[in-house]
């Protein structure tokens, strides 16, 4: 398909109607759609519900994601309804800390600061009318996926809207229609259960007086009720309650109990009930990803307990690290064989996200007294021996896949560079970068690959301090500002290029 013409066009093409169909208008699907159209692709967006959901969800998102958001110029609109968190702690029952994560207001690697909480209806408000007046992006609400069909090269996608059958054509299918995903289901893709199921009861409350609110994101481990109280954006805070074995959702959730709950926290006056919803917080992978070019993301590959606050941020990473690649493919810059690298590097990052929440989430549900005094007697004397430091959500960092092979830097972000109210990755433009030395490189050779060589300006001093600091003289940056690794420039381009057309020749690093 022509990357030169819009898909609201009347012109069809022999072959397909689309470049990629992506299913789900969450926060991952239109991510998606964006990070995609950006690139020249065009994208059908199907969506069920023909409005958004109104109610809060996901509650945080990273330093990481900020700086994506930014790529599809959204991050300052999400940055005005959201919240910077500063302190996140897990506390017993006497409030003596057991966990501590501090993480400030300094912007972090990604130039943006590390910890924000969100209010999701706002920023899918925010990211439809950007889809709204995206020429590459063809959104239908109120269109439901049935099912598709693949033959060769092509995928037939069958959906339905507003109870009239329809179907289209399209080279790939991204499936972000979330944990009961019906494109992982028709792909014969499904979930692994990886042992973690616990139900919790979610209140939602908007703040009238945040005065008498807690100034932190907590975790109250608590042996009778274990208890979460988090600040949200756009004026929300949310407490979650565990439900007991014997409890009923429907009783738990009626307007005594609710009261009753929060009773505890004095907060008559300060909130107003906004919803309240029970949850089984669970943990689970997808075997596989990807089937003849059906991919899924978000939500559709992974499940994760919420206590670590990457359950969305990892959605958005997948489909940061795939549509790169899906651009690539179709521009004719790569082999189809690079989507193989999409699992093989997304699942080691979300698995060990996984185990971070599953980890926070066994300190939390503790329900026995007596093992909930042995943790918090072994936690304390942790904290004490490491002189009460503060804990930290690592960096996202790629272990394997298309990386530079025996490179110390390679699969590590990229840092986003600040000056003068400017972002780096403003100045340097999309796509993968050359920075540093790149004499005698043919520009041919750069250009057919989609690498660039951007002109550092007022960054030019941060720059050069990295690269000494780091001891390298060029690196190269892959689209999604993963570094791929640092060296010889004429080396990088020419094990990068061949990573793009034969992936399995990339290596661990």
């Amino acid at each position: 398909m022509s990357k030169t013409r819009s898909p609201k066009s009347t012109e069809v093409t022999a072959s397909r109607d689309y470049d990629v169909v992506v299913v789900g208008a969450g926060p991952v699907g239109l991510v998606a759609a964006l990070l995609l159209a950006k690139q020249g692709i065009s994208v059908l967006l199907l969506e069920k519900e023909r409005s958004i959901f109104p109610l809060p969800r996901a509650a945080h998102i990273d330093h990481e994601i900020m700086r994506i958001f930014q790529s599809i110029n959204v991050a300052d609109e999400v940055a005005s309804s959201s919240e910077v968190s500063t302190r996140y702690e897990f506390l017993n029952v006497s409030g003596d800390v057991l966990m501590r994560f501090d993480t400030g207001r300094a912007h972090a690697l990604s130039g943006w600061p590390p910890s924000n909480m969100i209010h999701q209806p706002s920023i899918e408000q925010v990211l439809r009318a950007r889809v709204a007046a995206c020429d590459f992006v063809d959104a239908r609400f109120g269109a439901a996926y049935r099912d598709h069909e693949t033959s060769g090269e092509v995928i037939t996608v069958h959906f339905d809207t507003h109870g009239k059958a329809s179907k289209t054509y399209c080279r790939f299918l991204i499936g972000c229609d979330g944990a009961n995903s019906a494109v992982r289901a028709n792909a014969g893709l499904s979930l692994v259960d990886l042992g973690f199921s616990e139900r919790w009861l979610v209140i939602d409350t908007k703040v009238i007086d945040s005065s008498r609110l807690p100034p932190h994101n907590l975790q109250i481990c608590d042996p009778e009720r274990p208890t979460t109280s988090v600040r949200m954006g756009a004026g929300r805070h949310r407490w979650e309650f565990m439900l007991k074995a014997e409890e009923n959702e429907d009783e738990v959730s009626a307007p005594a109990s609710v009261a009753n709950l929060l009773s505890g926290w004095d907060v008559d006056g300060a909130v107003e009930l906004e919803r309240t919803a029970t949850y089984t917080f669970e943990a689970k992978i997808a075997n596989q990803w990807m089937q003849d070019g059906v991919v899924i993301a978000g939500d559709a590959a992974h499940l994760m307990p919420p206590f670590a606050g990457q359950g969305l941020c990892s959605g958005i990473r997948d489909v940061e690290n795939l549509t790169w690649k899906l651009g690539a493919i179709l521009a004719g810059r790569a082999d189809k064989s690079l989507l193989s690298s999409y699992q093989t590097e997304r699942e080691p990052h979300v698995r060990a996200m996984i185990d971070l929440a599953v980890m926070m989430g066994k300190v939390v549900c503790v329900t026995d007294p007596e093992a909930a005094l042995a943790r918090d007697k072994n936690l304390i004397e942790t904290r004490r021996a490491n002189g009460d430091a503060s804990g930290a959500i690592p960096n996202p960092t790629l272990v394997t896949g298309l990386l530079q092979a025996n490179s110390q830097i390679a699969g590590e972000l990229f840092p986003q560079f600040t000056h003068q109210k400017k972002r780096s990755d403003d100045v340097f433009g999309p796509g993968a970068w050359l920075i540093g030395e790149s004499d005698g490189i043919d520009r041919n050779t750069l250009r057919a690959a989609g690498i660039g060589v951007p002109s550092l300006a007022s960054f030019s001093a941060m720059v050069s301090q990295w690269l000494d600091d780091k001891g390298y003289s060029s690196v190269l940056i892959r689209p999604d500002r993963v570094i791929f690794g640092g060296g010889n420039a004429a080396e990088l381009v020419t094990a990068y290029v061949e990573g793009l057309y034969q992936e399995a020749r990339a290596t661990t690093r």
